[in-house]
């Protein structure tokens, strides 16, 4: 499922709209892109899709993962793997807690640490659109190892001048809990992409 967001505020109303499409059994979605290319703008739409305050998301790089609690008790758990260095760590931060029935996950950098995430999960990955897409893909390639703590290398955000607000989104299912949520959030992007084609042009 490809499409085109325009700005940050599209990417959160998209990411909101797949966590109404989360069923009740919960749903764990990886977020994969180059710095900067929107992950923690997509988690603060999860949240708000739960009935979370967007503003009370940040990325979570050094407690490794945030909890929060959303409309109806709804749990919503934030993890930024980029610091992990083994699947060992991520079990002992938590891991099998936070995949409790009901309950939807949020993994930034996920893809560095695939094999001790559930097969049946949904991938979103990210990417600037535009020039400069290419020129920052160089930055999230190294190790995951070499960007834990005291490594002399460090997650660095690029000056938001230079970004463009346009991102390239595409969402893979792992299997049919997945799946079954990207089918009703494909739904969603029709109706918005039918709602867009039936608004009449400005003069």
């Amino acid at each position: 499922m490809p499409w085109r967001s325009r700005s940050p505020a599209e990417t959160r109303a998209a990411a909101a709209a797949l966590a109404r499409a989360a069923g009740p059994e919960g749903l764990v979605v990886i977020l994969v892109g180059d710095l900067g290319a929107g992950k923690t703008v997509f988690a603060k739409g999860l949240a708000e899709g739960l009935g979370i305050a967007a503003e009370r998301v940040a990325s979570p790089t050094f407690v490794i993962a945030s909890e929060y609690t959303g409309t109806g008790g709804r749990r919503f758990v934030h993890v930024d793997a980029y610091r992990i260095g083994s699947e060992a760590e991520l079990e002992a931060a938590g891991l099998l807690d936070w995949l409790a029935p009901g309950v939807l996950v949020a993994v930034e950098w996920g893809d560095r640490l695939r094999a001790a995430l559930p097969a049946d999960a949904l991938e979103v990955r990210l990417a600037a659109a535009g020039p400069e897409a290419s020129a920052r893909s160089a930055a999230s390639a190294q190790p995951a190892a070499s960007a834990r703590p005291g490594a002399a290398q460090r997650k660095q955000a690029p000056s938001e001048a230079s970004v463009s607000e346009v991102r390239e989104l595409e969402a893979r299912a792992g299997g049919p809990l997945s799946a079954a949520a990207l089918a009703r959030w494909s739904e969603w992007r029709r109706a918005q992409e039918g709602g867009a084609r039936d608004t009449p042009a400005s003069p």
